[in-house]
């Protein structure tokens, strides 16, 4: 991971804890910018987009609290990994949030190692996540460049279908058919047909 491009923000009320994990964070050689609200935070969310990046994020704050922030960006396209940290933490609570997709939940006080360690797992994983979301949009990109005929060949490549078993279906000839699979796999960059597969299958998930 560059380090460089990785960003970390921090959510929290208190100003003392904001600038203690401010100095923590920058000491590993990561980026990092504090906010003092969740509705601080939002307006800055497009910095999401930025490179791999998570969250810091107190529970309890005037205002939105940290739960209901994690809520809001779950429902998004682009969640960020978060990490909570509170001083009134219960079972109940880290449950919620470790379902909705916490990294982490830490009591204060915590050790610094724990929380530099959990902001490197999540760091990991937005840059996964962006690598997914990446070659999502590659794929769609592609796959946009399809007419509807190579698409409807397309539907009966993933089902198996052989190209006269193609023909067949479509009411064309199997050189047609030969053609129009020619040019997918051309417009699509694929190097086989596992790989295309592949790709198009990426088309099914849900953007992450």
């Amino acid at each position: 991971m560059n380090r460089a491009k990785a960003l970390v923000f921090v959510v929290d009320d208190d100003q003392s804890v904001r600038e203690a994990l401010s100095s923590l964070i920058r000491s590993v050689g990561l980026q990092v910018e504090t906010f003092a609200s969740a509705d601080e935070f939002l307006a800055r969310r497009d910095r999401l987009l930025d490179g791999p990046a998570c969250l810091v994020l107190d529970v309890r704050m005037p205002g939105m609290n940290g739960l209901d922030l994690q809520r809001e960006l779950m429902a998004s396209s682009d969640p960020p990994p978060i990490l909570f940290i509170t001083a009134h933490g219960d079972i109940p609570m880290t449950v919620r949030a470790m379902k909705a997709g916490a990294v982490e939940f830490l009591t204060k006080p915590f050790r610094d190692e724990d929380l530099l360690e959990g902001i490197r797992a999540a760091l990991a994983r937005s840059e996964v996540m962006q690598g997914e979301r990446s070659a999502r949009a590659e794929a769609r990109a592609r796959f946009e460049t399809l007419t509807a005929r190579e698409r409807e060949v397309l539907v009966l490549m993933r089902q198996g279908l052989r190209n006269k078993q193609s023909a067949e279906r479509l009411g064309i000839t199997e050189v047609t058919v030969k053609v129009h699979r020619h040019n997918i796999m051309e417009k699509m960059k694929a190097s086989s047909l596992p790989s295309l597969l592949a790709m198009v299958g990426l088309l099914d998930e849900p953007a992450a």
